[in-house]
């Protein structure tokens, strides 16, 4: 990323805890529960997503480069495409939500690995990536993780869902706009 070095650091490890508390979850959970239909299976494809996204949001953060880009582009696909297939609204969502997610880290990548080095918006230097999908991205992804944070704080004390998933989505949207925004 093109900011300063503090704030990649911390976005490498609020992305590195929440990846890694997904895949913690997807840990938790038997792979036997796949075949379930009480949605285990649709919770454990979206915890095995939410740790490959976490842990390539801390990687980008420290790394940045082409590299990333060409296999998030390549599970934007899948997940696009498993998106229109998929059974269920609950799924179709997931999927569509985390397809978009591939596809901005796939676009931060490529267009970071473009952008000359050091440069960031404080310093006058242009913007990496083509400003209108940078700001549909950051609206997007903003809403999200407002959206994710408002349901956190509205579970407050019943026990609806468990809030640390929730957080950590939060979390998550947090971080994408904070890596948005140093583009």
């Amino acid at each position: 990323m093109h900011g300063p070095a503090l704030v990649n650091w911390l976005l490498a490890a609020l992305a590195t805890g929440s990846g890694g508390y997904c895949g913690w979850r997807v840990r938790q959970t038997r792979w036997t529960d796949r075949s379930c239909g009480d949605g285990r299976a649709a919770r454990r494809e979206s915890d095995v997503l939410e740790a490959a996204m976490g842990l390539g949001m801390a990687g980008m953060a420290l790394l940045p480069g082409v590299p990333w880009g060409w296999p998030y582009a390549l599970l934007a696909a899948v997940l696009l495409v498993g998106a229109l297939a998929g059974r269920g609204a609950g799924l179709r969502a997931h999927r569509l939500h985390h397809g978009i997610g591939a596809l901005a880290m796939a676009y931060m990548a490529l267009a970071m690995a473009g952008a000359p080095p050091g440069g960031h918006a404080g310093h006058h230097a242009a913007a990496a990536g083509l400003p209108v999908v940078t700001g549909l991205l950051l609206v997007y992804f903003g809403g999200y993780a407002l959206w994710v944070g408002g349901r956190v704080i509205a579970a407050g004390g019943p026990p609806v869902a468990p809030p640390l998933p929730r957080a950590c989505r939060a979390a998550m949207g947090i971080g994408m706009v904070a890596m948005l925004l140093t583009m």
